[in-house]
């Protein structure tokens, strides 16, 4: 029985990377970036400037903080998953922390992105560590980002 439950979930997966599309050319949603003792939620937002040079922009707000980070990435697809891309780069964070210094942070990430054609939603999960450039603020290797975004073509 757990052998075609398991059959069953690869034939469903293997449809869903058929019906997959990666052409969108700029999305908007919401992100979370998540740190050790920090969550942030708030906008997100990439533009494609060619098929695999992306920006990306995220605000995000938390108790007594915000941070905005830009970050550009390398996106490119998997053979035979068109709609899943991998992705890596770099960008600087700066958190703006109420009544205490400002963290500077240097952002490198990897992740995932994934279209599914028909549907213009766009979901993406990257590893984001934090390495601090600042007097103030510890580095950080547990931090992650999530994005369900709206897909513009």
């Amino acid at each position: 029985m757990k052998k075609l439950l398991l059959v069953i979930a690869f034939v469903m997966l293997g449809n869903l990377a058929v019906k997959a599309q990666t052409s969108y050319k700029a999305a908007l949603g919401l992100g979370i970036d998540l740190y050790d003792e920090a969550t942030f939620f708030g906008a997100t937002g990439k533009y494609f400037f060619s098929d695999n040079h992306v920006g990306q922009a995220d605000l995000g707000f938390e108790d007594n903080a915000t941070i905005a980070t830009f970050l550009y990435s390398y996106h490119k697809g998997f053979f035979r998953a068109p709609g899943l891309r991998w992705y890596a780069g770099v960008g600087p964070s700066i958190i703006f922390i109420k009544n205490s210094d400002n963290i500077f942070a240097l952002r490198p990430h990897l992740g995932l992105d994934f279209k599914i054609d028909g549907v213009p939603f766009v979901l993406n999960f990257d590893w984001r560590p934090s390495v601090v450039l600042s007097d103030v603020g510890e580095n950080e290797v547990a931090a992650f980002g999530f994005g369900l975004q709206f897909a513009i073509n």
